[in-house]
């Protein structure tokens, strides 16, 4: 396609200018026509029959692509193709596909012989001797490495969500196109003023004493009658007073085209007018707004923005309004929340002065200046100015007083609000214009007595009467004691929403009670009209000769689809509306289409009203962008020529032209929300909840009903205000009567239905309910619903299909290559080739290093422990351990009676005594199996493990304290388990100081040394084996891998009773010979900072601790670190900080971690993970040497079709994984297919396997499951290397070579856990890690204090705890429902809020996710609310 355009954009913005250029495919159009084009012209085709091409343009001119431009199209197609695949604006030519290959594929004869010059992408002349590859080469060289970040923000879930494809048999619009409408013209009337100023002034002067405006107090007393002469001097006052009397530092505070707010109350109505004509007198804009009673009024924001854009600096207002506003502490009006600095001016008679003789307002004719500025609230709750010129505030009260028929000196009863709308037009403008007399209703009035203005009409025989459907509807409600009224004065009721939906029956209603009472049916006269282009149409009164009016049945279903298909009345599913009348004098009307380009609508279609006239606002204050959208459309036929030469005004209002030129109108824009294609009028979805019996359990005006946007389609929200006195089962029942009446009715499922106390929802200024600002208390979660009924599972269609699990052929492997990539396998350094310098490393036996110490060191202290108070409670020395451990074998021997090889259970606080009593075992040749001690203050929980531990691991003594000894035999122990079957229990307390003749040697390395048992996550008792080998190979690994010596000092924060915990607690310090700094993590809870102190105090390098120790520093210290700072803590000496952990790294946590103590000095790069898990408790360790840990970003997506796809930082669904550490000394890990148990490559997520001298050598028993198993520990590979023994972790993960060097100088290996097997859960077909699910739970709201989820019966259940009021618990329901929708694609099916603390969290800081399903199962949890999603 050939760009002609030579004027549209400049260079580098991608229009190609020079003619003959190709630009090249936009990135919404397929991409094989540009493979298409790539491949033709380097193949130079032979079908091209001459050097030129022609190709036609939209504007009929055809260009000749000379022999010339070819090459240099050519070469630009080169620099282009793989470019603008991302980055070419799209192509606005107008050309189909076809012709761009057309146009290209005649280059190629033209391509060898081209003219002695030509340009590359650039644009710089380049000779033409240079060979063309050579040019394609440094063409293609231009191309940028990486896909710019822009394709990472393309989100492609298209091909993930179903798209619903459109019913075939849904109804189609048949009509032929609409023509335009015209109103009757405006009538040339001979006195007609020439600006609405001049007609104050004429009666004014000419009619003094004519009444003008009645207002009444709360008791339907009239208190003031505002009279036209009145109006005038009062107006002229404050005009004066505006201009001359205001200063600032001796400049006129105001000019003529300033902005002023004014803020009235709605019981003022003759204060408001005085200042709306005193600012016009004044020529200055008012802009009425609505007085604020709090600071945090419903959308008040919304008007301060208003205001400051406006640049409004006055506001003008009454004495006791004023004395009413929140004040500030100075005593002058408060600001309001964002809201601009205003002088507060009162407007009341002592305020203002007298102009002198000689001062007149100079009254210009009405010009297309702005005369005043009304505001409205959009559908998302900004607020904007709507401007009115005075011609068209003229022109309107023209149309009205031909369309209404006024007359001089007619009385016209006003229920509405005069600020704007219909009320300032008819009560306000309009009146002025005839010298009509209006009585004034407030609004505080109809509350009292809704009455009130019927009794008016009576009273001063109004011709006329403004009036709302709700005013009908109540006024009928409290009717019946009123007998002497009559309304046969009437001859207009003029119905300002006479577009709503339910106005009908209000008006048929009030007919059928009325009629009796002198109200005659023609007078009732529907209008409709818009802030932006005032009244629309109005039904004329009966003597001006109009079609009789129309009434239409509708049938919903058609109307979802925007066509009018007329039905029966009988039907449920119908809409029953009133025509509105006809359009304005002098007005053109017509309905588009509501999105795009607007094209008119056919006749049976709807479509968006719109008006030309002289009588519309004339744009949005200051948003240039909007108006230009809204008042300036140029509507156009279906062969896109515009409908006429004047623009239009788009109403909001969605409607159709009915028989006899009559105007119907169905909805309103800011109402529409569109369903899966569909569109559903708010109003209705409202009225047919309120047709819903019975209506004993809401209020009826108190229904907002609003869409919010979820996983791609809008989702339909009710919100209803419950009376106090309906009970929940009451409501329940009502609620599910709702869902169903709105299902049949509007073949629509409804996402949310909630209920609230009454009186919480924010209201509009007059009643009502503030719509935008419920859906954004919605949206925040600060609604506090007491009721709420989910249906995501009816009415989410859209979920992707779910994922079928396809068979995979097994990969080929080549050398180390499978499937093309290097197989995914690491290791750490080759233990054979290193030498440690130690005597250790001679000893196969822990207990033998221990007797060598003592012999070699015998007053080296080994271990430091700490207490709460960080002093230290106990130390012990090589030697003091030998011969504690010494004692302890005695014991066991003479007072137990054991034998070599039996299992002893040591149940001992985190301590010197656990350390020396396991050594004590060995020495006697006894298994140990390390426990943790139950809880005193919670034995009903905790005492039953450590008796299935004793139990499981058939221990046949306990070794403990006296103290733990009483704890197990008491009475409170004997409530939680039989006390009676207990081993035999010793208490090393005081042993006496007697030699062991000699320490017990196995006969092989191979023997069992130590039992480790450890709760997974899934609930699972798992003790695994510890030959004598494995031990002192894992010593010596964690020993060269954090290089630990005898000179060493390291601080352990950790529970020592499994995996590494115990490694570093009991066992490393004895081989390798350092000093252990022990601090017990229960210590924590009564002194947050010990163990940070404690690694400050004695400047320890190297320090390990576990998630929740490390989460308890960052909530309990993150506002002191000033104090800590001022105790002298000083972090600067940690080089590494390792976070010992059998899951995938936390990097929040240890992120916040890292900033909060960086204040101390604590290095950003110190801190790191490690992993193990049972199989292997050391896999991963940081150590000190090698590369810091590496972060990448994964798509979560693609996670759960088990793939790693690597994405930038920021792109949508990314997940960051940071890699456990380094793989220790002599271990080995390969990544393998979890069903092929294939070997996979580089980057591919499989299970981690691991082979190593430290392997545990297998189960002792699995308490729970007895059939997991030996494939755990000893398993081959399916093909590859099928000789080697591996271990299978459980934990899914991948390897990925990065570009750093190892120590050894090797390419560095990282390994990323993305987590455990067992805790998948398989939804849909796919896998989700319920970590990922809780991660965006939590971000919901900022009261969930922790999450959980798990399945159950294939819903998935969340449960959160709520850290705030309960009021709030309601509001958690649909905000997590919502995010995990859109971010995990599932849809929730219990929502369970529960109270801090309750998800059980075991020592390591992992939630115990399967106890705490149990518990829900059984009904344990005691939930403050649980929600079935239905």
């Amino acid at each position: 396609m050939f760009s002609t355009d030579t004027s549209s954009a400049s260079e580098d913005e991608g229009s190609l200018r020079r003619q003959g250029r190709v630009a090249s495919s936009s990135p919404y159009q397929s991409h094989p026509t540009v493979e298409h084009w790539f491949n033709r012209v380097i193949q130079g085709s032979s079908t091209s029959s001459s050097a030129s091409s022609t190709s036609s343009h939209p504007g009929g001119r055809s260009h000749n692509a000379t022999a010339s431009s070819a090459a240099t199209v050519l070469a630009d197609l080169m620099a282009h193709t793989q470019l603008d695949n991302h980055c070419a604006p799209p192509d606005v030519t107008g050309l189909s596909e076809r012709s761009q290959v057309a146009s290209v594929r005649g280059l190629t004869r033209g391509y060898t012989h081209t003219s002695s010059t030509m340009e590359t992408a650039d644009g710089v002349p380049v000779n033409s001797r240079v060979s063309s590859k050579i040019q394609q080469l440094l063409n293609t060289l231009k191309r940028p490495k990486r896909p710019p970040l822009r394709e990472f923000f393309l989100d492609d879930f298209e091909e993930l969500l179903d798209v619903q494809q459109p019913d075939p048999n849904q109804p189609k619009p048949e009509g032929v196109q609409m023509s335009p409408l015209h109103g009757e013209p405006m009538g040339v009337v001979t006195n007609w003023p020439p600006s609405l100023l001049a007609s104050l002034q004429r009666w004014g002067t000419t009619q003094p004493k004519s009444p003008c405006l009645t207002a009444l107090d709360n008791a339907g007393k009239p208190i003031y009658s505002l009279t036209y002469g009145k109006l005038w001097t009062r107006s002229q006052k404050l005009a004066y007073t505006l201009l001359n009397k205001l200063s600032s530092r001796n400049e006129p505070l105001l000019r003529p085209g300033d902005r002023v707010a004014l803020v009235f109350p709605n019981n003022d109505p003759v204060m408001f007018m005085v200042a709306f004509y005193g600012c016009l007198l004044a020529e200055l804009v008012p802009v009425p707004i609505e007085v604020p009673l709090t600071r945090k009024d419903a959308g008040s924001q919304q008007i301060g923005f208003l205001l400051g854009s406006c640049g409004v600096t006055l506001a003008l207002t009454t004495d006791a309004c004023q004395k009413g506003l929140p004040k500030a502490q100075t005593g002058e009006v408060a600001t309001f929340k964002g809201w601009p600095r205003l002088l507060w001016f009162v407007t009341d008679g002592k305020h203002v002065v007298k102009p002198p003789k000689d001062w007149v307002p100079l009254i210009r004719d009405a010009s297309n200046e702005t005369a005043y500025i009304e505001y409205k609230t959009s559908k998302e709750g900004s607020t904007m100015g709507i401007t009115v010129s005075h011609a068209a505030m003229l022109a309107h009260c023209h149309a009205l007083t031909q369309a209404c028929g006024y007359t001089d000196g007619e009385t016209i009863t006003n229920v509405l609000d005069f600020k704007r709308d219909a009320g300032l037009w008819h009560g306000v403008l309009t009146s002025v214009m005839n010298r009509m007399h209006v009585i004034s209703i407030p609004y505080s009035l109809m509350k009292v007595n809704p009455l009130s203005w019927i009794q008016k009409v009576h009273t001063y025989k109004a011709r006329v009467a403004v009036v709302k459907s709700r005013d009908m509807h109540w006024s009928l409600l409290s009717q019946k004691d009123q007998r002497d009224i009559s309304l046969s004065s009437l001859r207009m009721l003029i119905v300002a929403d006479g577009a709503n939906p339910w106005s009908i029956s209000s008006c048929d209603a009030f007919l059928n009670v009325f009629q009796a009472r002198g109200l005659r049916p023609e007078v009732i006269c529907p209008c409709a009209s818009s802030p932006e282009a005032m009244t629309v149409a109005i039904r004329r009164p009966p003597e001006m000769g109009v079609p009789p009016p129309g009434k239409a049945v509708l049938s919903m279903s058609s109307l979802s689809h925007s066509v009018i298909r007329v039905d029966t009345e009988e039907k449920l599913s119908v809409l029953t509306l009133q025509d509105v009348g006809q359009v304005m004098p002098g007005a053109m009307v017509c309905v588009v289409r509501p999105e795009g380009t607007p094209y008119l609508c056919r006749s049976d279609e709807v479509g968006e009203i719109c008006v030309s006239s002289c009588t519309t606002g004339i744009s949005y204050y200051g948003l240039p962008g909007m108006t230009k959208n809204v008042f300036e459309t140029i509507p156009v036929t279906a062969s896109g020529s515009p409908v006429s030469d004047r623009p239009f005004t788009r109403t909001s209002l969605l409607g159709f032209i009915g028989p006899d030129n009559l105007l119907f109108v169905v909805g309103k824009m800011d109402g529409l929300m569109v369903v899966s294609g569909r569109r559903h009028n708010a109003d209705d979805v409202v009225a047919t909840a309120l047709a819903v019996e019975p209506m004993k359990f809401v209020y009826r005006g108190r229904i907002a009903v609003f869409s919010v946007c979820v996983l791609h389609d809008e989702r339909i929200v009710v919100v209803a205000e419950q009376r106090p006195d309906a009970s929940e089962e009451d409501s329940f029942q009502w609620m599910s009567r709702v869902l169903q009446a709105i299902d049949s009715i509007h073949q629509v499922g409804v996402y949310c239905l909630a209920l609230v106390p009454a009186n919480t929802l924010p209201k509009a200024p007059l009643g009502g309910i503030h719509i935008s600002e419920t859906k954004q208390r919605f949206l925040e979660g600060a609604l506090h619903p007491c009721n709420v009924l989910m249906c995501p599972h009816t009415c989410v269609t859209n979920l992707p299909k779910p994922r079928q699990k396809q068979w995979v052929p097994a990969s080929m492997i080549v050398g180390n290559l499978v499937a093309g990539k290097r197989i995914a396998q690491a290791c750490g350094r080759d233990v054979a080739q290193l030498e440690d310098n130690d005597q250790a490393r001679k000893f196969l036996y822990m207990q033998d290093v221990l007797q060598w110490r003592a012999q070699a060191t015998p007053d080296h202290p080994l271990f430091l422990l700490l207490n709460a108070k960080g002093t230290v409670a106990s130390t012990a020395s090589c030697v003091q351990i030998h011969k504690r451990a010494e004692r302890v074998a005695v014991a066991l021997m003479e007072r137990g009676r054991l034998n070599a090889g039996d299992h002893v259970a040591l149940v001992y606080p985190p301590g010197v005594d656990l350390i020396a009593t396991f050594y004590g075992c060995l020495y006697a040749g006894c298994v140990p199996v390390t426990v943790r001690p139950p809880h005193p203050q919670n034995l009903a929980t905790t005492l039953p493990t450590v008796k299935m531990i004793v139990e499981v691991s058939k221990s046949v003594c306990i070794l403990t304290t006296q103290a733990i000894m009483k704890l197990l035999k008491s009475k409170e122990a004997a409530a939680a388990v039989d006390v009676k079957t207990w081993p035999v229990v010793l208490d090393t307390d005081d042993l006496p100081r007697k030699k062991l003749p000699q320490i017990y040697k196995p006969p092989t390395p191979e023997m069992l040394a130590y039992l480790d048992f450890s709760v997974s996550t899934t609930g699972i008792l798992a003790g695994v084996k510890m030959s004598h080998a494995a031990t002192s190979a894992l010593c010596r690994s964690i020993k060269l891998q954090c290089e630990l010596y005898p000179s060493r000092q390291i601080a352990i924060c950790l529970d020592p009773y499994c995996g590494l915990g115990f490694a570093l607690w009991c066992l490393c310090s004895v081989y390798s010979g350092h000093q252990s700094i022990l601090v017990p993590p229960l210590e924590l809870e009564s002194n947050v900072s010990l163990w940070l102190t404690a690694v400050s105090q004695f400047k320890v390098r190297v320090t390990f601790c576990s998630y929740s120790v490390m989460e308890m520093c960052t909530k309990g210290l993150g506002s002191q670190t000033e104090a800590l700072r001022l105790r002298n803590v000083n972090l600067s000496c940690v080089r590494t900080c390792m976070v010992v952990a059998e899951e995938r790294p936390r990097i929040a946590l240890t992120q916040s971690f890292s900033k909060i103590f960086k204040d101390l000095g604590l290095s950003p790069r110190a801190v790191s993970t490690t992993f193990g898990c049972r199989v292997n408790v050391a896999i991963c360790l940081q150590g000190t040497a090698g590369p810091d840990p590496t972060t990448v970003y994964v798509d979560m997506r693609a996670l759960r079709h088990d793939r790693v796809r690597l994405v930038e930082r920021g792109s949508p669904h990314s997940l960051p994984l940071m890699e456990s550490g380094k793989i220790l000394p002599g271990v080995k890990v390969i990544i393998a297919n979890t069903e092929t148990k294939g070997p996979l490559g580089d980057s591919h997520l499989g299970e981690i396997w691991v082979s190593s001298p430290h392997n545990a050598t297998g189960y002792y028993t699995v308490y729970g499951e007895e059939a997991l198993h030996a494939d755990h520990f000893c398993t081959k590979l399916s093909f590859g290397d099928t000789q080697t023994v591996w271990a299978r972790t459980g934990y899914l993960g991948f390897l990925r070579r990065t570009e750093l060097t190892d120590a050894s100088g090797e390419r560095h290996d990282a390994l990323y856990v993305v987590g455990s097997l067992d805790e998948t859960l398989e939804l849909r077909g796919m896998r989700y890690h319920p970590i990922d699910i809780e991660t965006s739970v939590i971000r919901a709201h900022k009261s969930i204090a922790e999450c959980a989820v798990f399945t159950w019966t294939n819903l998935l259940v969340v449960v959160v705890e709520l850290e705030g009021s309960e009021q709030e618990a309601l509001d958690l329901v649909a905000l997590v429902t919502n995010v995990v929708l859109e971010e995990h694609f599932l849809i929730v099916g219990v929502v369970v809020v529960v109270d801090p603390g309750v998800i059980p969290i075991n020592s390591r800081g992992e939630k115990q996710r399967m106890h705490l399903r149990d518990g829900f199962l059984a009904d344990q949890l005691d939930p403050i609310y649980v929600a079935y999603n239905m």
